[in-house]
């Protein structure tokens, strides 16, 4: 086991020592002696020794305020450093086969093609159409400034360069120098955003994701899989093939988040064009230099006037339209609306792509495939999958907004009050509008200000192209006439091309009527001849999970696509599912492979679309060796969903979910509702109240500034848990379900379901996970140091509850400790423990400190936030 990980563990222990080296240089031998003491101590406490832990917690509670912050940075950049070791671990040379993701595309072909279990035909249909969009969104849960993550990739690169075993000692000495300054960089650079960003700031961020690693990427990963199709059908992959494509919301979701407004989406529209000009013209200069052949056809002779270099006269012109290109939008984005020829510049797809298309048909009539197949062919691949707008920009509003304009109209025309009719009275009413022809808006009405800013996003999409805009998503959707109004809105602004309006469900209710729902829009004419044939979906994870717990919801979504499927093949319709997962399990979260794999059979039928969010973007495509392996194994599952679904489960298998989930939401919400102490407790023992004052994203913690619980949304509330290590909304009321059903007799059919349903190994698998991350001692101690003494009965019934599911779970997989099956996992935690246990400590110090004081300095309040930074790194995932 030792020599699996010991070129991890190598990088680890030199990157340490050079942030040793760094605040020995900064603060003194002293400081560097007490963090190292404090770091052995945790180490020991952690292997059982009582007194180490006593000492350790006397060496935090005592340190002085002008070492809190060094000592919070110290431990957090610590394990930002394993961080970047680990991930380069899975894309390092010295990687064990065991560690490393064997590529998941040549694993399926030889699964379907060498063992005949589907024909070579059917695997190239399945590839060809995949439609697999990855939604890059914004929820506050990526704690690192992007100037640090810059810093990162930068070590990533120096750890790549030192595995070339050519490389003299001289080369060696400059890049451990290089290293040395990167960790002294990032030691005297601030950790925590001074501000909170604006949606713009989010934008931008998603937009140096793509820059820093997809666009390579994508290339990459596509001249690879054409590879391994190559070897295995000698057939080669279209030069336009783009099975994965990018979204956003970041600028274009408003739910909830009152800084994002029309103003806001547009400049994020331009500056989403203005990044895949400027990348788009990096490209052309390069082929500038390459294409300089005087061999054409006779069309492109034709098109550049038999010119000695026609490659270039083509390639120069588009330069020379980029050019222009970026100088219009850098006017827009500074406010101007200048005058612009469009035949100047690229404004549509079709005036990049056919002219690199013409060159490339010239390179292969002219018997120049190899030169056609380089950078050009990257370029056409880039264009497939970003196009000129980079990212399809999705909107997201909550239903209500909707209802408030079509509310606030109905009455200017003295017809009622829209949103106190019956839904029976609301569809009446906006299928008359949509089928009729007449004009619904007049010149005289004046809107509120909130109408208005609703008014005005629809006039701004209806003045896009269709190819910037993804979806219009519809949070709370529980009625057809929320998805309607969305409609009727869309044309009355003048909307000319159809935009798919996206219901989200995701309440427990309104999964379980999900499929009602839809079978009510399907059937009306109108509404299906919308569709053209396809109708997007989207399952809410977060709030779900938050209303029901994990068991009951995790249920609800599958059921409700299950059903969603039916409902659709019925009316004739395919359907596209949106699956809104976050990074940690009580979101949604598991390893992409295995969540498409456990979606019910027929689901996903080669399209899904799906959130990425927070600092999973970084951890999933960050580096392009990564990216390529993320985009390889959402590849290879979604084909293998589509063509070896999961078995249709047992009748039985569905009556005790059935059971397990009725039992699983009572538990939760017994606590979670009816507990009258919870939320006490819950903001005592965890820094719900603080987080609020960290400055990750651009949305309130809150949907509400006065709500309680309720009103918090799903990412500080699962956030609030991991940092006092409870990890509650991942496991509450799961545990005590599945004792439940044991106890009625069928813990056999559990044990079957374990191995035999993908859904359910993959819940238990990842209640695992969860498990084994929580630390009950580290939770009591929070308690202890926080929660008042009448508050503490509470505590006892959740770690005793923490406690049954871990039982419950060992006993279903048969396991002697949780993640046997993963030890990659299970040593990755083990690894950061000892590092995040003295944040644990500290952060619970301070904020007994913080709460006690009036106005606490602004120091100690650094320190907080050092503390909640470094948790989350160790976690991996926050919200």
């Amino acid at each position: 086991m030792a020599d699996m990980y010991a070129p991890l563990r190598a990088n680890v222990g030199m990157l340490g020592q050079m942030l040793g080296e760094t605040m020995s240089t900064d603060l003194g031998e002293s400081f560097l002696d007490k963090v190292e003491q404090i770091r052995l101590l945790a180490k020991q406490s952690r292997q059982g020794d009582t007194a180490a832990g006593e000492q350790m917690l006397q060496l935090l509670t005592a340190l002085p305020d002008d070492q809190l912050v060094p000592v919070a940075k110290a431990f957090n950049q610590f394990l930002n450093l394993a961080n970047i070791a680990e991930q380069f671990h899975t894309i390092s040379r010295n990687c064990d086969e065991m560690v490393c993701v064997p590529d998941p595309v040549e694993q399926l072909l030889g699964k379907m093609l060498d063992d005949g279990a589907v024909d070579q035909q059917q695997m190239m249909d399945c590839l060809l159409n995949l439609d697999i969009d990855l939604v890059l969104t914004a929820h506050p849960t990526e704690i690192s400034r992007r100037t640090l993550i810059y810093k990162y990739a930068a070590i990533v690169d120096c750890l790549a360069a030192l595995e070339n075993t050519q490389l003299s000692e001289r080369e060696t000495t400059q890049l451990h120098l290089r290293l040395r300054q990167l960790i002294a960089q990032i030691w005297h650079t601030n950790e925590i955003r001074e501000q909170r960003p604006t949606p713009v700031d989010e934008a931008r961020w998603g937009l140096s994701t793509i820059e820093a690693s997809l666009w390579q990427a994508i290339p990459d990963f596509l001249r690879q899989l054409n590879d391994r199709v190559q070897d295995r059908t000698g057939e080669q992959l279209p030069t336009d093939f783009a099975p994965v494509r990018f979204s956003s919301w970041m600028g274009g979701d408003r739910d909830g988040n009152p800084f994002v407004t029309a103003k806001v989406t547009e400049e994020v529209l331009d500056r989403n064009r203005h990044a895949a000009a400027r990348l788009h013209l990096k490209d052309i200069v390069l082929l500038v230099d390459e294409l300089s052949m005087t061999k054409a056809n006779d069309e492109l002779l034709a098109y550049t006037n038999n010119s000695p270099e026609p490659y270039r006269v083509v390639l120069r012109d588009l330069r020379q339209k980029l050019r222009n290109t970026i100088d219009y939008l850098n006017a827009r984005i500074e406010g101007h609306r200048p005058e612009v020829d469009f035949t100047s510049i690229i404004w549509h797809e079709d005036d990049l792509k056919k002219p690199l298309m013409m060159l490339y048909t010239s390179l292969y009539d002219c018997g120049m495939r190899l030169i056609a197949n380089g950078l050009l062919l990257d370029m056409l691949r880039r264009i497939a999958c970003f196009g000129i707008h980079m990212l399809r920009l999705d909107i997201r509003q909550d239903s209500s907004r909707h209802t408030e304009v079509l509310s606030e109209l109905t009455q200017y025309l003295e017809m009622g009050d829209y949103a106190s009719w019956s839904e029976e009275e609301k569809q009446t009413f906006l299928l008359k509008e949509l089928r009729g022809r007449r004009p619904l808006i007049p010149n005289t009405w004046k809107p509120s200000d909130d109408v208005n800013e609703v008014w005005s996003t629809f006039k701004l999409i209806a003045a896009q192209p269709p190819r910037a805009l993804g979806s219009y998503v519809i949070s709370m959707a529980s009625t057809p006439s929320d998805v309607l109004a969305v409609q009727l809105l869309l044309k009355k602004c003048g909307c000319k091309h159809p935009i798919r309006v996206v219901p989200l469900f995701e309440t427990l209710e309104d999964l379980t009527n999900a499929s009602d729902v839809m079978q009510q829009l399907l059937s009306i004419e109108w509404y299906r001849d919308y569709t053209h044939g396809m109708q997007e979906v989207m399952i809410g994870y977060s709030d779900s999970a938050k209303d029901a717990g994990v068991m009951a919801a995790g249920w609800a979504q599958y059921k409700a696509q299950d059903q969603l499927v039916a409902v659709c093949k019925a009316a004739g319709v395919k359907l596209v599912l949106f699956h809104g997962r976050g990074g940690t399990v009580g979101r949604g979260g598991a390893p992409a492979h295995d969540a498409i794999l456990s979606q019910p059979p027929g689901s996903v039928a080669g399209r899904i679309r799906v959130t990425e969010q927070g600092e999973m973007i970084r951890f999933k495509f960050g580096l392009p060796k990564v990216a390529i392996q993320s985009l390889a194994l959402y590849t290879s599952a979604v084909m293998e969903a589509t063509l070896l679904p999961p078995p249709e489960p047992k009748a039985e298998w569905r009556d005790c979910m059935d059971r397990v989930a009725a039992d699983s939401v009572a538990a939760y919400r017994d606590v979670v509702r009816n507990e009258p102490d919870f939320v006490p407790y819950f903001r005592a023992a965890t820094p719900e109240i603080e987080l609020g004052k960290l400055p990750l994203g651009s949305r309130p913690a809150k949907r509400k500034v006065d709500g309680g619980i309720e009103s918090l949304r799903a990412i500080p509330w699962i956030f609030a848990w991991s940092q006092n290590r409870l990890m509650l909304p991942a496991w509450l009321g799961a545990g005590e379900s599945l004792q439940q059903a044991i106890d009625r007799g069928e813990e056999t059919l559990l044990k079957e379901m374990e191995q035999q349903w993908p859904f359910f190994t993959t819940r238990i698998s990842m209640m695992e996970m969860v498990f084994a991350k929580a630390e009950p001692n580290l939770a009591r101690y929070y308690e202890k140091c926080l929660v008042p003494t009448e508050l503490h009965h509470l505590g006892k019934k959740l770690i005793d509850r923490l406690q049954l599911g871990i039982d419950v779970v060992s006993r279903l997989t048969g396991s002697e400790y949780l993640m046997s099956h993963n030890p990659w996992n299970r040593e990755s935690i083990q690894l950061r423990n000892p590092y995040i246990d003295p944040l644990n400590f500290l952060q619970a110090e301070l904020l007994g400190r913080t709460r006690k004081e009036t106005q606490p300095s602004a120091k100690l309040e650094l320190a907080l936030m050092l503390t909640i930074a470094g948790v989350a790194a160790g976690m991996r995932n926050t919200g």
